[in-house]
């Protein structure tokens, strides 16, 4: 779940990449990328914090900016023989859905989670994320429908080597932006840390990112679902 502010749904900034791939398409301010904005403001003053979080004027969308963080690799046949891929084991019926904090910290993980033992890059993590039901349905299939421009660059491939997959530890660190919870909107900010770890005891620098997920549902019955990530 890519350049200097990059989001995972609709709202885009500019690009980060998390040093995992070599060109950098990337969740865009929020989210998922070329689909068109329907968010508004919250009724809460601007924000005034360091965080993405809305702001009365809506930014541009950026059809580059559906994919999660690290999610700029082609899809290429999986490697023979590797079975299916070690994705986070959390499911979103295993927390609480009305709990948008546990709803965001799992499909983080679930987005930040890859196993370069079988999948092709880091892409397949935002598919599993998708499929597992963590995602609103218009950002799932932003993500299914996003066209990697680029390999996975040199990081990755490190990676692969020691056929590594990723520890996701994510942090709440919000600021003073972040507006308030309505009963169909909700704003967290995460600080994310993916480990590689590999066979034999090897363990890769940790990729550390900031993460703003916006939640939302339809009525205040239903579960919350991730509508929007935005990597900064």
């Amino acid at each position: 779940m890519t350049s200097p502010r990059t989001r995972i749904s609709a709202v885009a900034a500019t690009v980060l990449t998390l040093g995992l791939l070599a060109g950098g398409c990337g969740s865009g301010d929020g989210g998922g990328g070329g689909g068109e904005d329907v968010r508004t403001a919250p009724s809460a003053p601007p924000a005034t914090g360091t965080g993405p979080y809305p702001t009365p004027t809506p930014p541009p969308t950026d059809a580059a900016s559906a994919a999660p963080p690290g999610t700029d690799a082609p899809a290429r046949p999986r490697p023979s023989g590797t079975g299916e891929a070690r994705g986070s084991t959390v499911r979103p019926e295993d927390v609480d859905p009305a709990d948008a904090d546990k709803v965001g910290e799992g499909a983080l993980a679930a987005l930040w989670t890859y196993d370069t033992a079988a999948d092709s890059g880091p892409h397949d993590a935002g598919l599993r994320a998708a499929d597992a039901g963590w995602l609103t349905e218009a950002y799932a299939d932003r993500l299914r429908a996003h066209q990697p421009q680029s390999v996975p660059g040199a990081q990755w491939q490190e990676w692969a080597e020691h056929g590594a997959r990723t520890a996701v530890v994510p942090e709440k660190t919000e600021d003073a932006a972040k507006p308030p919870d309505s009963e169909t909107e909700a704003w967290r900010q995460w600080t994310v840390t993916a480990t590689p770890e590999g066979r034999e005891g090897w363990k890769g620098e940790p990729v550390v990112s900031a993460v703003y997920v916006q939640l939302t549902r339809a009525t205040a019955d239903e579960p919350w679902r991730v509508a929007d990530v935005t990597v900064r």
